[in-house]
């Protein structure tokens, strides 16, 4: 079932607390901020005023990377996730980007998939966590 979600920009700081507690629970808030956070466009996906949702997007040469995708544990699986992903779709459609692309954890890629990121390449490793290059070409 989906929640209402509000999605918003937001500015890099407050993405480091959720990225922390998703994705690097056993780390330190230095340990997800990553260069060119403060240049990056940056969403947030709120529930009844609360932050729930993060993903950072970076761009070179009209190639948007997103990065740091993170959604509180108790409101996955409720379409945050899926929100986050339209609206980044939507703000690069707007930008005429040409390419989206990520460094997905492996049990992440059939969800980018539902958005039409393809895998490309071989899985690797990086600080004891697969991933894979998922992309997709952007024709608006």
């Amino acid at each position: 079932m989906e929640k209402e979600i509000q999605i918003e920009q937001v500015v890099a700081a407050c993405t480091w607390r959720i990225r922390q507690q998703v994705l690097y629970p056993q780390g330190h808030l230095r340990d997800v901020q990553v260069d060119g956070d403060f240049d990056a466009v940056h969403f947030g996906a709120y529930h009844a005023h609360r932050l729930i949702g993060v993903v950072s997007l970076f761009e070179k040469d009209c190639k948007y990377q997103f990065r740091k995708f993170a959604v509180l544990p108790d409101h996955q699986q409720q379409g945050v996730g899926s929100s986050l992903m339209r609206a980044m779709l939507d703000v690069v459609q707007i930008w005429n980007g040409q390419l989206l692309w990520c460094n997905a954890r492996i049990d992440a890629a059939p969800f980018y998939e539902k958005f039409g990121l393809s895998i490309v390449g071989q899985p690797f490793n990086k600080n004891q966590i697969d991933y894979v290059r998922m992309e997709k070409e952007l024709s608006f």
